[in-house]
């Protein structure tokens, strides 16, 4: 089995969807540590043919807690919803998938998650399920029992835990992770580089990488499922 394991990331970008894509189950590692500034609780989307950061308010957002422990701000969030809703509407309501992608967006804000980590997840996982995949997921803070593992070691014991035999990670964990441990630790270590992607975004110059939502309003979901297998393991 080929195991994935990534932090909880709200709308993440192509790359993502591609990792979750490329093995047989995915582990969302939500018991670490929230990282300020990071993509945990934001994203960017197109606004005016430029990227435009987006930011879910929390309410007791700090690099000491987990992101399981990461609240949503829910005396903040109605307004910011709102917001973000005509946000979407005056920059892609002239997009090809406008309308459906709107409604998929509007239903996953709207169950009332208590943390980051929930609707982040959230994100992930009914996106997948809407392009018509299937695939297994489970969060670190449900199993394993393992938080004083750091690192390797950690990511190492869920792999044996779950009985795999390979492991797959973003490109950026080459400065992080050696294949040679790995493969003491009788797993397969490999690194999922993404293929170069280009759209028509309306008549602007392209801006690669953006949130999902930019793809699910310019592309089909058959397009974006061919995107999902866009990508090399190293």
């Amino acid at each position: 089995m080929v195991l994935g394991i990534m932090q909880p990331y709200l709308f993440p970008y192509i790359g993502y969807y591609q990792l979750v894509h490329a093995v047989d189950k995915f582990v969302v590692y939500d018991d670490v540590n929230f990282i300020k500034q990071g993509w945990i609780n934001r994203n960017r989307i197109l606004v005016n043919c430029k990227d435009h950061i987006f930011t879910v308010p929390l309410a007791n957002q700090s690099s000491f807690q987990t992101i399981a422990a990461t609240e949503i701000n829910y005396k903040l969030f109605p307004q910011w919803k709102s917001k973000f809703m005509k946000t979407l509407a005056g920059s892609y309501s002239k997009a090809p998938n406008y309308n459906e992608a709107a409604a998929l967006i509007e239903n996953m804000l709207s169950q009332n998650q208590p943390t980051i980590s929930q609707m982040a997840t959230t994100t992930i996982v009914d996106i997948y399920q809407y392009l018509g995949l299937k695939k297994e997921f489970v969060l670190t803070s449900a199993m394993y029992n393992n938080g004083e593992l750091k690192a390797y070691e950690r990511v190492i014991d869920i792999c044996k835990k779950e009985n795999a035999t390979a492991y797959i990670n973003p490109i950026g964990g080459q400065e992080l992770y050696s294949k040679e441990i790995f493969t003491d630790s009788g797993l397969a270590l490999n690194f999922i580089k993404s293929n170069k992607i280009v759209y028509q975004q309306f008549n602007c110059e392209f801006v690669p990488w953006l949130s999902i939502i930019d793809l699910l309003m310019f592309l089909s979901k058959e397009q974006i499922r061919e995107y999902l297998s866009a990508y090399e393991l190293i």
